[in-house]
């Protein structure tokens, strides 16, 4: 009869614990329903629309609260043996404590979203300094966890880290040497998000599409994507094409390489079919005229005519790159080089330069201006008795032994 009796003692001992446990889990369950269901849907008019950042965050910090009613609820339950009350209680404030971390690292997300959209935000990202936040937040949030679990103050953990200094420092290397970068790199306005970039060195060459503590992401022509470290940008060298974008103008360097034998004076005859060119008109009359002056003060009656100076083909062909240039509607002229000039001749010929600036950096507009430009100019050569430079080909010297 006394060892029944005992039975249903310790029956009701468990029966107690259980209902209280039942009790605590509801009650839990019931704070968590009342605060995402009913609280935070309440609030979602007020919260941003924009954005889900912010909800996250704060379905984030409403994990705390149930968590909070179990840590010491579990204290409360009858009959419960110790340790598993102080193991659930430990485990249930390191929770809390881990909630809020994550609670504050979407705040963090949002504030960066918001100032994102910003004017600003292009030329100086916050993002790096908020993921530097990010790491103090959970490494604070590691320290007070474990502090939990173990059941001993924070201040014990944290005498400790002196020693571990060293260590500590070679694993955030990285991290040290990526927000050195960061500031670097925003304090001197070195790169925005959007900016054309080329790093051959990384096989980067694209646009800017994001800028973190760590990496930089690249995207580029063929929509693949490129991440650099971030401390790499100061370390190496690179090409930010931003100031190309900022002028509004996209540079044209191209030569056209004329063979040698074709250069030549001009004939009177040759230099009046030349005047058919509206654009020759000032170059040739001026030309005419400063030449015929100088033979006359310079050349006596018998004087051989090959010591008279003389209009070439090739110096023509540039005076009528330039005006043709000049005229041109999509060419920039004024706070731009425009130019025309000779390279040092070659085995490959004789390089004729063109140097000018569109009036847009738009890349297809930009191809399609200079492949007309050059269309014109390869198209004209033989109306100033000049030719092209060309390497012989296979079929050359199969004409050729035709011919013979």
């Amino acid at each position: 009869m006394q060892g029944l009796l005992e039975n249903y003692l310790q029956l009701a001992v468990w029966l107690q614990s259980a209902i209280a446990l039942v009790g605590l889990a509801l009650a839990a369950l019931a704070v968590n329903w009342l605060l995402k269901k009913v609280l935070l849907r309440a609030a979602a008019p007020f919260l941003d629309r924009r954005s889900d950042t912010a909800d996250k965050a704060a379905a984030r910090a409403a994990t705390a609260a149930p968590l909070l009613v179990v840590s010491q609820g579990i204290l409360l339950v009858p009959h419960l043996v110790p340790s598993i009350a102080t193991v659930i209680h430990n485990v249930a404030e390191a929770l809390i404590v881990l909630s809020v971390a994550m609670a504050a690292s979407g705040v963090l997300d949002y504030a960066n979203e918001l100032y994102r959209r910003r004017p600003e935000a292009r030329s100086r990202p916050i993002k790096g300094y908020l993921q530097v936040l990010k790491i103090a937040i959970y490494f604070g949030a590691a320290i007070v966890m474990i502090s939990a679990l173990i059941d001993e103050s924070p201040l014990l953990l944290l005498s400790g880290l002196g020693a571990m200094a060293a260590v500590l420092l070679l694993v955030f290397k990285d991290t040290i040497l990526s927000l050195v970068a960061s500031v670097q790199l925003t304090s001197n306005d070195m790169l925005r998000v959007g900016d054309w970039i080329e790093m051959p060195g990384m096989n980067a060459d694209g646009d800017v599409v994001d800028i973190a503590l760590h990496t930089v992401k690249v995207q580029n022509f063929d929509k693949t994507i490129t991440t650099i470290p971030t401390h790499r940008l100061i370390s190496d060298s690179y090409r930010n094409w931003r100031g190309m974008s900022e002028s509004g103008g996209r540079r044209i360097k191209r030569s056209l390489v004329i063979d040698q034998n074709s250069v030549r004076f001009l004939g009177s005859e040759e230099v009046t079919g030349l005047k058919r060119f509206r654009l020759l008109d000032e170059y040739l009359a001026r030309k005419e005229q400063e030449i015929a002056e100088w033979n006359r003060h310079e050349l006596s009656s018998d004087c051989d005519q090959i010591n008279a100076r003389r209009i070439t083909n090739i110096g023509t062909l540039r005076a009528y790159v330039i005006a043709y240039l000049q005229s041109h509607p999509r060419i920039k002229g004024a706070d731009f080089t425009l130019m025309v000039r000779q390279l040092p001749p070659g085995p490959e010929g004789l390089p004729i330069e063109i140097y000018c600036f569109t009036d847009t950096v738009d890349w297809g507009e930009y191809e399609a201006i200079q492949a007309d430009i050059f269309d014109h100019l390869l198209a004209i050569l033989p109306e100033f008795g000049l030719r092209l430079f060309q390497q012989p080909s296979g079929l050359d010297f199969a004409r050729l032994g035709g011919d013979t």
